[in-house]
């Protein structure tokens, strides 16, 4: 039965595993595929795989960097970002594109990308991604812990002002979350997964229910 034959760590001592297994359970993440602009405008072009939305009105999404990065530099600088769906399709060059690279050097021309201009914000777009978010920030956070000591991780929370989406995805004005085969870090050195159509099952909240 489940708990009963458990293994049991102190998150201080280790983990007593080949690999600690913290990103492989919280998972999989959604990838934060995050790009920026330098007060210069020089571009900039990095997935985070701690990713998530928090709030929907207004929307509010953040990625986590570990470590004073580039991304979290150019935030702080400008004060926006764009998110840019990773799909299975831009899975390679997604992964080219979190090459530590020095510092100038295009990650948009690593990747083989294209950057377009936003509505709303400085950041580049990806063209290729079938979504974008353009976000301003709201909120930069170092993290702490429970003694209060900083942790040398940023959290970035930027507020939605404006999406792109490729039309195909909206079917009778639905967005079919499926349909561009997104992908989503599951933890491990190299494991990913992506979301297809076989994956999906619908269940209706009790609050919802007639």
């Amino acid at each position: 039965m489940a708990g009963e034959d458990a293994h049991f760590y102190r998150t201080a001592d280790g983990t007593g595993l080949p690999h600690d297994p913290f990103n492989a359970i919280v998972g999989p993440r959604p990838i934060g595929w995050i790009s920026t602009v330098n007060a210069e405008g020089a571009p900039n072009l990095a997935p985070y795989s701690f990713f998530n939305g928090f709030n929907y009105r207004p929307p509010v999404v953040g990625f986590a960097s570990i470590g004073w990065k580039d991304s979290v530099a150019n935030v702080e600088a400008t004060r926006n970002f764009v998110w840019n769906l990773a799909t299975r399709d831009l899975a390679t060059a997604m992964n080219e594109t979190s090459a530590s690279i020095p510092s100038g050097e295009n990650e948009f021309e690593r990747g083989g990308l294209t950057a377009v201009p936003a509505s709303m914000v400085d950041a580049p777009r990806v063209l290729e991604s079938p979504v974008n978010f353009e976000c301003v920030l709201t909120q930069l956070i170092q993290l702490t812990d429970v003694d209060g000591n900083d942790v040398p991780t940023w959290l970035v929370l930027g507020q939605v002002v404006a999406v792109h989406i490729d039309k195909h995805l909206l079917v009778d004005g639905i967005y079919d979350t499926a349909a561009p085969t997104p992908i989503l870090r599951a933890g491990g050195p190299a494991e990913y997964v992506a979301v297809a159509r076989e994956a999906m099952f619908e269940m209706v909240r009790p609050d919802d229910r007639p």
